[in-house]
């Protein structure tokens, strides 16, 4: 383990305390820390850091085996260890997958240097990565205290996130004397929250949320779908849904979750997952919060005869409205779960400001019945 462990807890209990002298350098730290909309720099910056600060020799601009030269070394595989474990150790608000995987920071074969250009947005966040590595590869602020003083930020905006979600959270449910939301006012709330920016996991978070409030009534339940991609598999995040029976684990139904138009290609490639699982299935059902084709529902419905697995296409709203009015005493749990679902995802696929979103509009919304 590279000496800057043994500064965790000093910077922990010290939080006020930069490690960074100059405002100007003090101040690209913090906008780098506090950029939500892209938290990939972050990570990157920390493992070309830890590389450096564990072996003097390494050239921090060459976190890349492919660079020609001397000095070389694996950034990801860093990333991948060193820095994943620090961030679940501390649940950092960062990425939880690795920066290496980002279009900006993919197959480089040359030094990070000033002269390179990274293709991201915002771009002023790329521009500021180059410009501290370059500043410890000059020796104008060493890696111990740049990787020390973004690790302070993290925390102090962890904590900020921290106070906000349970400021929020105190708000909500304050009068014992009001009704509860009606269906149709959750479905309101809901509509609201899927129209937030970044909202593409709600409607995976909404059907589970619905088969959890059920599960013990009908011996079924919600499961993760195994991961489909490598950000699913390295988050931990809850992906597409399978519903299990919970006597035998047979899956009977599996949920795909969709942001767009779901096509006759994806029916396809539907019909080829079914061909190949190991257990027998009952319904395949997407899930969409965009319009659906009359001719997609129609092409859908064509294979039950020749598989015997029935495949349809279902609106997401319209789903769970019908599920709310069906189950309407367990509308406020169903709420609930989806509340604590959302609050529970990973930053990175369920972000901050769209947990504060929820929380703001569910308060607003029964603060409107007291």
């Amino acid at each position: 383990m590279v000496p800057i462990t043994k500064y965790y807890k000093n910077i922990i209990s010290r939080l006020q305390k930069s490690y960074i002298s100059n405002k100007k350098d003090r101040k690209m730290i913090e906008d780098i820390c506090r950029c939500n909309s892209n938290k990939a720099p972050i990570r990157f910056l920390l493992s070309c850091l830890y590389a450096k600060i564990d072996k003097n020799s390494y050239d921090i601009r060459k976190p890349y085996t492919e660079i020609s030269g001397a000095n070389t070394f694996s950034g990801r595989h860093i990333d991948e260890t060193k820095i994943q474990e620090l961030i679940t150790s501390y649940k950092l608000p960062c990425n939880s997958t690795t920066a290496y995987l980002t279009p900006a920071f993919r197959n480089i074969d040359r030094p990070i240097t000033s002269a390179l250009v990274l293709v991201g947005r915002p771009r002023n966040i790329y521009n500021i990565t180059i410009k501290l590595i370059e500043k410890v590869y000059n020796k104008n602020i060493t890696p111990s205290n740049l990787f020390k003083e973004i690790f302070r930020f993290l925390l102090i905006i962890k904590s900020e996130n921290e106070n906000r979600i349970n400021q929020l959270i105190s708000n909500i449910g304050r009068s014992t004397d009001s009704l509860p939301l009606s269906s149709e006012q959750i479905i309101n709330l809901l509509v609201q929250h899927l129209k937030c920016k970044n909202s593409s996991r709600l409607p995976v978070l909404i059907i589970a949320s619905a088969y959890n409030t059920i599960s013990d009534k009908f011996g079924e339940r919600a499961s993760p779908l195994q991961a489909h991609n490598a950000a699913d598999s390295q988050t931990g995040s809850l992906g597409d849904v399978e519903i299990t029976l919970m006597s035998d684990d047979n899956i009977v139904t599996t949920y795909e979750m969709k942001v767009k138009k779901v096509t006759i290609h994806d029916i396809n490639i539907a019909i080829e997952k079914i061909s190949k699982a190991s257990q027998s299935l009952d319904n395949y059902l997407f899930v969409t919060t965009d319009v659906i084709d009359d001719e997609v529902i129609e092409y859908a419905k064509s294979f039950y005869e020749s598989i015997g697995v029935e495949i349809a296409v279902l609106d997401c709203i319209g789903f769970i409205k019908h599920f709310l009015h069906l189950f309407h005493r367990f509308r406020t749990h169903f709420l609930d779960n989806y509340q604590s679902l959302v609050l529970n995802e990973p930053n990175s696929s369920v972000g901050q400001p769209l947990k504060e979103a929820f929380l703001a509009l569910r308060q607003t919304a029964e603060s409107d019945l007291t």
